[in-house]
């Protein structure tokens, strides 16, 4: 961890009632140095909240929007749940990583997609769909899924 990170991280302990509190912002901040965060990491977090690395380890792999492994310059996430599958999102998701060459959960070899599936992104209405980079992408087809991530630089 940076000392700048760190110093940014000892200044939200006092905003919470327990510094415990300021964890998720914390990884936050530490994820934005090198895109994911690995055991040192959860380690020197640990450390600084004065707690043992399994109880950041637990926090980082509950969560979705922290990554403990190299990530694309892009995420795509294809929502799997019941309502999406049902109108064809597993399909969807098997032509894209045939499409880009690798498999759910992994990155394009020049590092500019990390392609994944979600449990549920909450739009059914509008299934099947897919979050790239935060943003819904809804109502799609694999030619559409394609164009989508081939637009990404």
């Amino acid at each position: 961890m940076l000392p700048q990170a760190r110093q940014e991280i000892e200044a939200l302990f006092p905003r919470y009632e327990e510094k415990r509190g300021a964890l998720l912002p914390a990884i936050y901040l530490v994820q934005a140095e090198k895109g994911y965060l690995d055991e040192q990491d959860a380690r020197d977090l640990a450390e600084l909240f004065d707690l043992e690395p399994v109880e950041v380890w637990e926090v980082l792999s509950f969560y979705n929007m922290f990554y403990t492994s190299p990530q694309g310059r892009h995420h795509v996430y294809v929502c799997s749940n019941l309502p999406c599958s049902l109108r064809g999102s597993r399909s969807l998701l098997k032509a894209l990583e045939a499409h880009l060459g690798i498999r759910c959960g992994q990155t394009t070899p020049d590092g500019r997609i990390t392609l994944g599936h979600e449990e549920c992104l909450g739009s059914c209405g509008t299934a099947p769909m897919m979050r790239v980079d935060g943003e819904y992408v809804e109502d799609l087809d694999v030619a559409e899924a394609k164009r989508v991530v081939d637009s990404l630089e």
